[in-house]
């Protein structure tokens, strides 16, 4: 109890991710150069994202019914933009112009893509979005870690794609701090068995109103992470496995499938 009262008191730092209103319509993907047709693959891409973060309906995701609206994604854009990702390398050559990766940034028309969501049978997530608390424990060989806000190089990494994953859905999330882990002395294992008036009270310490616990395990047979995730929403607990998956994919999975609990979408997939 007293090192669930540290974690409680000193675990988090206080930076978080946060999604705000006017930029639950704006997604981005990486695109090669500034040409139109690179430029319409990646409108089409950013539309089924949008879709999902304004919504969180992850179960949109692949939805077949999207391939004709993706066709003229265009339509639903309202500005773009270019980020590119080589800032300050010169541009060598013509080749190296057409080559060179962006972000591409787009801003959708927010009636438009309401509208759509109506035609699909879902519709805009108006209501509250509770900052979650993510508790992620990796385990890779002997080596055994938790994603923290101030990971150590060698665990950047997996905290970025954390963070991204967040942005994508737009979900607000807090991260443990690295030393307070450590002080504690707890693990993912014992995260999962801690009752959920616990976790929420270690989530409310820190500014979160609703814990996601989740270990992820390297497995050398499948060449991926075997992960299980775990969330208590409105007195009902949710639970997802996942296995075979790059980290990056188990913690998209994650946060989408708490923008779908949350959004009352359903359980994840």
């Amino acid at each position: 109890m007293i090192r669930i009262l540290i974690l409680a008191a000193l675990m988090f730092c206080t930076a978080t991710i946060a999604a705000a209103a006017d930029d639950l319509y704006r997604a981005q993907t990486v695109v090669t150069g500034q040409g139109e047709a690179n430029r319409v693959i990646g409108f089409a891409a950013c539309l089924e994202d949008v879709l999902i973060k304004v919504s969180g309906a992850v179960k949109l995701a692949g939805d077949p019914r999207l391939a004709a609206y993706q066709s003229r994604a265009g339509d639903f854009v309202k500005a773009h933009s270019y980020h590119d990702q080589m800032s300050g390398t010169p541009i060598r050559d013509e080749q190296g112009t057409r080559d060179r990766p962006y972000d591409l940034i787009v801003d959708f028309d927010e009636n438009k893509i309401d509208g759509l969501l109506g035609t699909l049978g879902a519709k805009p997530w108006r209501s509250h979005r509770p900052r979650v608390a993510v508790f992620a424990e990796m385990e890779q060989g002997a080596r055994k870690y938790m994603v923290t806000a101030d990971a150590g190089q060698s665990a950047v990494a997996p905290r970025e794609a954390l963070l991204g994953a967040a942005r994508k859905r737009g979900i607000s999330i807090v991260l443990p701090d690295d030393a307070a882990v450590a002080k504690s002395g707890i693990d993912g294992a014992e995260l999962t068995k801690l009752p959920s008036s616990t976790l929420a009270s270690l989530a409310a310490g820190q500014g979160g109103e609703i814990a996601l616990v989740g270990r992820l395990k390297w497995d050398d047979q499948d060449l991926g992470w075997a992960t299980e995730w775990q969330m208590e929403w409105q007195g009902r607990p949710h639970r997802w496995q996942l296995r075979g998956v790059t980290f990056d994919e188990a913690f998209r999975r994650a946060i989408g499938g708490a923008a779908q609990i949350l959004s009352g979408n359903g359980d994840p997939g």
